[in-house]
């Protein structure tokens, strides 16, 4: 599902890549990623979390970023200096068919994404199959009381069925084939966490 313009303008805020580099500060004391590995990040937006992923798990390496919105894509072209932009690879796709085959990406970097597929479900399970076995997928997600209250249900826009909260998330998530690791949550507000590939 694609963002409309309150969204956007909450995704492309000037606070969001330092929230995003606070996260990724949290995961990278609780994971270790090897050396060269393999990224994928769906959902990259303008891409300020892919080039903060590049920065501090693989420096030396690509980053695939992907984005179903295609007007998304075009803003990592002028978000990110060319500079910054090496090393990153941005392509439109659909989180529920990665074009990737199985067991390819050693880690799956997501902000904010599954809640915003109507099919979550099935975007979980083409996380997991392209993963590789003991590969990580990294995740931050909100519940539905943070955006389908009387208020922000008006202004945002996301699926109205098939909503997830917390025990449904970790439970499909294990069904999946994940394992979970270390998570902050707010069973009201939404998760950080990473989950194993087993």
């Amino acid at each position: 599902m694609k963002l409309n313009w309150a969204e956007r303008l909450a995704v492309n805020n000037p606070l969001r890549p330092l929230q995003q580099r606070l996260e990724i500060n949290w995961y990278r004391r609780h994971v270790d990623l090897p050396k060269g590995a393999r990224i994928l990040e769906i959902g990259c937006g303008r891409g300020a979390g892919s080039y903060l992923i590049k920065r501090a798990f693989n420096p030396a390496g690509c980053i695939h970023a992907m984005d179903l919105d295609i007007g998304m894509i075009r803003k990592a072209g002028t978000y990110l200096s060319p500079e910054a932009r090496e090393g990153l690879s941005f392509f439109v796709a659909d989180a529920c068919r990665l074009p990737y085959r199985d067991r390819a990406m050693d880690a799956v970097f997501g902000f904010g994404v599954l809640h915003h597929i109507p099919d979550w479900q099935g975007a979980l399970k083409e996380i997991v199959r392209v993963l590789e076995d003991g590969g990580i997928y990294f995740f931050e997600e909100l519940y539905p009381a943070l955006y389908q209250n009387c208020i922000t249900r008006h202004i945002l826009l996301h699926p109205r069925e098939n909503r997830f909260r917390a025990e449904a998330l970790k439970r499909a998530v294990a069904e999946a084939g994940l394992v979970m690791g270390t998570y902050l949550e707010n069973p009201y507000l939404g998760i950080l966490g990473y989950a194993e590939k087993k």
